[in-house]
């Protein structure tokens, strides 16, 4: 498994914004990216996610403990 795998990444619209927004509450808080196609916006989380990671891991840091899953705290790791 990738590192990037074990964390977990989901894309939201929003009525606020009205657009896309990726998200990935293990890594940032809030919201990362946003754009007008939902299979864009998560394509481009999920580069986001890889580059942090590798950035992470070539400081010699520690990656986060997962924590978040799909079946809960979603509404609020979004808000």
């Amino acid at each position: 498994m990738k590192p990037e795998d074990r964390y977990h990444r989901f894309v939201r619209w929003s009525d606020e914004d009205q657009c896309y927004i990726g998200y990935c509450p293990d890594l940032y808080f809030g919201g990362v990216c946003h754009g007008d196609q939902e299979v864009a916006t998560y394509a481009e989380l999920c580069s986001i996610v890889r580059d942090e990671i590798a950035h992470r891991l070539a400081k010699g840091e520690t990656l986060p403990e997962p924590a978040v899953r799909a079946t809960r705290d979603l509404d609020f790791a979004a808000a």
